[in-house]
């Protein structure tokens, strides 16, 4: 394979498996995982002019630059960095574009260690959050106050899945001269290109989809053009960076991406048909299901689905629930998804402000096992929540 060649040229299937060679050695297929720290310079007029391209560990490696510049392109951006998980991901870009004084308005649906980060760290630094209807669309303009700097936005929500009117949203921030952060990690920079739809930044929890198989922490925050300077400044500053064998992970998972994601869809779409005609079950959240909140958003912006959804129960018995939960075979209990492997966990929205339904829910992630396994498995525990009233 040519070292330089030009990837764009290509669909994205085969961007995918394409990423990252340009790093390998030696006809190696797979670039090297680098460990290090120090790196040598041949004499001072090389050390002080930094006239090659590493300097130091943490500032980055051939492996560090073969995982951040697939992603970059995977996501459409500029450029990328990769921090030790997603929520670091997270944190680091908020701490680099907000400052004391500041206002940021960030959906309410948001991962649950964003929220508690939002309402601790930012708020004791002087940072005013206020948390919008993921349903709000256009009408967030509304919200906007004369410093705000970020509208932060996680399509579709966590655990509720609410799909956010992404254009509409970026539109008026950037009306008002704030930025769009995106998380999208339910994706994986694969159905959702989050700068063709306005975004100035997009985050993903590479933990999840891209690494693929349950053993690797990581973020990753890919920048426009115009953000990438502040961001990197940050990114240094704060000493972020992440371990060299979780770069090789994750590069390894991004190759094989498409076709996983591809089965995720697959898997999940016939279970939460199936668990739509379920007589215990009152309502499935999933995006991609027509009469789910914002359908009509996501068949326009979206070019897919993953594994993750939720569904809410007609029981009031967390008793029963847990009784279901308890017995299952397959679905692992686990806060996580994105692997191979099929969990479950029960929702939790007592934090939230824009939801009013009190009933109890599960968010399920389905994974590469076989439907009908699946459906058995789940089957058997409804029994036992029937059998607990």
């Amino acid at each position: 394979m040519a070292r330089n060649l030009d990837l764009t040229r290509f669909r994205a299937a085969t961007q995918l498996v394409a990423a990252g060679k340009e790093y390998s050695e030696h006809g190696i297929v797979n670039p090297p995982v680098y460990h290090a720290s120090t790196i040598l310079f041949p004499t001072v007029e090389v050390l002080k002019a930094g006239g090659q391209p590493y300097r130091y560990g943490r500032r980055g490696t051939p492996t560090s630059r073969a995982i951040e510049t697939a992603i970059a392109r995977l996501e459409g951006g500029h450029d990328a960095r990769v921090c030790a998980s997603g929520l670091s991901a997270v944190t680091t870009t908020l701490l680099a574009f907000l400052k004391p004084g500041d206002h940021m308005l960030i959906t309410d649906a948001v991962y649950g260690p964003v929220r508690h980060f939002c309402n601790s760290i930012l708020k004791a630094h002087g940072i005013e959050v206020t948390y919008y209807d993921p349903l709000l669309g256009s009408r967030i303009k509304d919200l906007l106050q004369p410093n705000t700097r970020v509208v932060y936005a996680e399509s579709p929500g966590s655990q509720t899945m609410e799909i956010h009117d992404i254009p509409a949203i970026a539109a008026a921030a950037r009306k008002h001269g704030a930025l769009t952060i995106f998380d999208n990690t339910w994706s994986a920079g694969l159905f959702f290109k989050a700068f063709d739809h306005g975004s100035d930044i997009s985050i993903m929890s590479v933990s999840k989809y891209v690494g693929g198989h349950s053993d690797l922490m990581m973020g990753a925050v890919t920048c426009s053009a115009a953000t990438w300077p502040k961001f990197l400044e940050a990114f240094g500053t704060l000493g972020q960076f992440a371990g060299p064998d979780d770069m090789y992970l994750a590069l390894r998972g991004l190759h094989t991406l498409e076709v996983r994601l591809e089965r995720h869809m697959k898997n999940a779409l016939e279970m939460a048909e199936w668990l739509a005609a379920r007589p215990e079950v009152k309502e499935v959240l999933h995006p991609a299901l027509p009469g789910c909140k914002g359908h009509e958003i996501w068949k326009r912006d979206f070019t897919g689905a993953s594994g993750l959804f939720s569904i809410l129960l007609h029981t009031r018995s967390e008793a029963a629930v847990a009784g279901m939960l308890n017995g299952l075979e397959l679905f692992g209990m686990g806060y996580s998804w994105g692997g191979y492997e099929s969990l479950v966990t029960p929702l939790d929205v007592r934090w939230r402000t824009s939801w009013n339904d009190e009933s109890l829910g599960l968010r399920f992630h389905i994974g590469l096992e076989h439907p009908d396994d699946l459906k058995a498995d789940l089957a058997q525990g409804f029994k036992r929540l029937n059998a607990a009233g």
